[in-house]
């Protein structure tokens, strides 16, 4: 029996899995609901039977994974690998970036886990790459080798957000004040970022202050109507795009661009009406270089098991 689990910054995902590859006992937990990492996971284990202890674990985490301290930046948690193995119990320990974990299931998302934005077709045997916006914003890609596949892992998600309007210059302008001179993609491109997208329109539209908004706040203000709403979703949307043509121009993604985390699969009909994809192709003397290229939007609600299942060896 081994463990998986996917964990962000707001939600764990947990399940075992049978020697055969088969998924058991799949539970979210809050991750405010926990002191730590290894508190959650012998929660977990604890409920389960003593003959379903696992002896190997595969774990996606969001964070940076450099060394054997893992430290999380968008909660105030940390941990030993080394540690968690051995409080665990476990014989084996693979760690990875979350989207490194998406990134090495891409190959095994079928048509029914994805929903395609806009044109393009998959080029076979190209890299493929991914990014999703949720607590923050990851990133990661899959490059053909000689012998298969890597992963290319990384923090993409805080690189520097560009703006191809005077507009957007602006809010970007006003997140910078805000954040000490560096917008991020991230800044823009995650539940955060939205509200931060809605607070500098509200500023630069010079209304008062408003309450302190959730991500859900701006997303239901947006679906009843309210037009500085709206404006926040499709500008969100807009960056987006223009965000994943740069992804897919810098690792060549000619196998196509998938859209994860926990936001898009929620608006699949407004990402549709966006400029998400026209911003996606809008690369000058490379606009026809993106346009083959298909972008998708996983449905799958847990991407990240298939690449911690190809990292525990079942295929």
């Amino acid at each position: 029996m081994d463990l998986m689990a996917d964990i962000g910054a707001t939600h764990t995902r947990c399940a075992l899995v049978q020697d055969k590859g088969e998924e058991l006992a799949a539970e979210i937990f809050n991750n405010a609901d926990f002191q730590s990492l290894t508190s959650l996971l012998k929660s977990y284990l604890e409920r389960r039977r003593a003959t379903d202890r696992p002896k190997r674990a595969a774990l996606a985490v969001a964070a940076p994974i450099v060394g054997d301290e893992v430290r999380m930046l968008n909660i105030d948690w940390h941990f030993s690998q080394a540690e968690l193995r051995a409080e665990l119990k476990l014989a084996e320990l693979t760690v990875c970036n979350d989207f490194a974990a998406i990134a090495w299931g891409l190959p095994h998302f079928v048509a029914a886990d994805l929903h395609t934005i806009g044109r393009g077709r998959k080029a076979a045997g190209a890299a493929l790459a991914t990014l999703g916006p949720g607590s923050g914003l990851g990133v990661g890609a899959l490059v053909p080798t000689t012998d298969g596949w890597a992963a290319m892992t990384g923090e993409g998600g805080h690189s520097t957000l560009p703006a191809t309007t005077r507009e957007e210059a602006d809010v970007i302008a006003q997140i910078r004040d805000r954040y000490g001179g560096h917008c991020s993609a991230e800044r823009v491109l995650s539940g955060p970022g939205l509200v931060n997208l809605y607070v500098a329109l509200a500023e630069l539209a010079r209304r008062g202050p408003s309450a302190e908004l959730t991500p859900a706040d701006v997303t239901a203000r947006a679906k009843e109507g309210e037009p500085l709403a709206r404006k926040a979703q499709l500008m969100f949307f807009a960056f987006l795009g223009i965000v994943a043509g740069d992804l897919a121009l810098t690792t060549g993604a000619r196998g196509g661009v998938y859209i994860a985390g926990g936001i898009v699969p929620r608006l699949l009909d407004e990402l549709a009406k966006s400029e998400f994809r026209a911003r996606f192709e809008a690369k000058g003397r490379y606009a026809s270089y993106l346009g083959a290229i298909p972008t998708y939007v996983i449905t799958d609600p847990l991407p990240a098991f298939r690449g911690l299942r190809h990292l525990l060896g079942y295929r």
